[in-house]
């Protein structure tokens, strides 16, 4: 997993299957960089919205088998035009990503937890699917464990990112959220740590742990070293979750991060996702995330 960017997925790492590190680096490449149009440089919203048309154009040209403009070619479509056909890659999933791109531009915060989590189905879950696809995998209940896991990761993603979302503008904590705790969208724009802040962001932290033990069980339905890999994945989100527990949820002044040093408790934690203990941490998630569903937070 990337340090400097948290990714919601594995990058073609060595416990990938070799014949599937192109499609799957072919994946990240076109994620990246529709995000990176989003989000990087001192671009005007006029142009990053018109870059992500282009480039949803460029898409939508290699799926017809015609050429793109040229613009991402090297970078992006050209390896994504070879392992296209080879794997019939559901292009909605594709467009979704897109989408999810497009709504940063326009869209700086949500009403609800319902309404972040439609935000997720796009911007994260499009991934572990395309990836569940690349394995053959496409059963109801394989595809809902990996959309619990990868919007877990994205909701991790918010919780750790405070200090950079607020300077551009963006608000991931759904208003009701919010309210609950009397706090303002500008309170955590401006990253104004205090006593109800804190409490805000263990609930969120809960949540999104949560959706990680739902999702879990399904590192026993993958195959392989690929399997090995979900865990390293899925600990990872777990362990971004425990340096914001161990900061005391003081996430709106410091960023944890994952470095080297945490290799250990990550493999070790690994090694401990047995069938029967995941499957009982994803039955006491289902019934955590039916109380919040009872109290009204989702």
């Amino acid at each position: 997993m990337s340090i400097e960017h948290y990714e919601n997925f594995p990058v073609a790492s060595w416990l990938c299957p070799p014949h599937l590190r192109p499609a799957v680096a072919a994946i990240y490449h076109f994620a990246r960089c529709a995000d990176d149009l989003a989000d990087e440089g001192l671009v005007s919203t006029e142009q990053r919205q018109q870059d992500l048309q282009a480039y949803r154009a460029d898409l939508n040209a290699v799926l017809a088998g015609l050429p793109d403009s040229g613009r991402w070619h090297t970078t992006v479509f050209a390896g994504l035009a070879r392992v296209l056909p080879q794997y019939r890659l559901p292009a909605p999933l594709l467009n979704d990503l897109i989408s999810a791109f497009e709504q940063d531009l326009v869209k700086t915060s949500y009403c609800d937890r319902t309404e972040l989590l439609d935000y997720c189905r796009r911007s994260a879950n499009p991934v572990g699917r395309l990836l569940l696809h690349l394995y053959g995998i496409d059963d109801a209940q394989a595809l809902q464990r990996s959309d619990a896991i990868c919007s877990s990761l994205q909701l991790i993603n918010f919780w750790q990112d405070f200090s950079r979302d607020g300077p551009r503008g963006r608000l991931y904590v759904p208003e009701s959220d919010l309210q609950r705790h009397g706090l303002s969208g500008d309170d955590i724009l401006a990253c104004r740590d205090s006593a109800s802040a804190r409490r805000l962001i263990a609930e969120l932290c809960d949540w999104a742990e949560a959706l990680m033990q739902q999702g879990a069980p399904l590192v026993h339905q993958i195959p392989g070293r690929a399997g090995w890999e979900l865990r390293a994945v899925v600990q990872g989100g777990l362990r971004i979750l425990a340096k914001i527990r161990a900061m005391h949820h003081a996430s709106l002044l410091h960023r944890p991060a994952i470095g080297p040093f945490d290799a250990p408790a990550l493999l070790w934690a690994c090694l401990r996702m047995g069938r029967s203990r995941t499957l009982k941490q994803a039955a006491t998630a289902d019934l955590r995330l039916s109380a919040a569903q009872a109290e009204g937070r989702l």
